[in-house]
């Protein structure tokens, strides 16, 4: 791959990410507020595991077949936005016991990494995505295998990089937050995933998001 197409590449995905939070990146926002940086991690890694199911059934040609399937796509779309919509809720109906601890147990690295892993999968777009960038920029007269390899990785790592600084924002907020009550930073959390589960309802296979 020339150089001046993978600068080009990385100008493309900068721009792609330049927006307001997305779905995964409410989520990881929440959970770092809940559970700290660290744990969050494990809700970053579910959301770059989706990332890279995604790619490859982009590179196997699904995306075609997902574009063409709206009865598919709109049952996994739903089963996603009732999924966190689930969180949100019980977050905000988290009691708190007489010392101001919810009753709830911190989520655990396997339950933080689902969350993450379920709430990208549930955006099919994601595929469609991919299988739309990806061939602007592969020489077709040099092996692809590599140039996927290449592009995949590198969309992983900015991602990685972004959804951490989102998760670091919440850290920040999270010391505000926590002098007043953990019943309080629970509703906020909730309050996120709904706002998660909104914005991948309004997910569709238009290339506009």
């Amino acid at each position: 791959m020339a150089l001046d197409i993978y600068f080009l590449y990385l100008g493309v995905v900068a721009v792609f990410f330049a927006t307001p939070p997305d779905t995964s990146q409410l989520l990881i926002i929440s959970n770092s507020i809940r559970h700290g940086l660290r744990r969050s991690v494990y809700t970053a890694a579910g959301d770059l595991s989706a990332n890279c199911v995604q790619m490859v059934a982009a590179a196997f040609g699904l995306a075609a077949i997902i574009a063409t399937s709206a009865t598919a796509f709109h049952l996994i779309k739903w089963f996603g936005v009732a999924y966190l919509a689930w969180i949100g809720l019980q977050l905000i109906l988290a009691k708190e016991d007489a010392t101001g601890r919810t009753t709830r147990a911190s989520g655990t690295p396997a339950r933080l990494f689902q969350q993450g892993f379920v709430t990208s999968m549930a955006n099919l777009f994601a595929v469609v995505f991919f299988g739309a960038l990806f061939p602007q920029f592969i020489n077709p007269a040099s092996p692809v295998v590599p140039q996927l390899f290449v592009l995949g990785l590198t969309y992983l790592v900015i991602d990685g990089v972004i959804l951490l600084l989102w998760g670091w924002l919440g850290i920040r907020a999270a010391r505000a937050l926590r002098r007043r009550s953990l019943g309080l930073v629970n509703k906020i959390c909730g309050g996120l995933m709904i706002a998660a589960a909104g914005l991948l309802a309004g997910k569709d296979l238009q290339p506009h998001s």
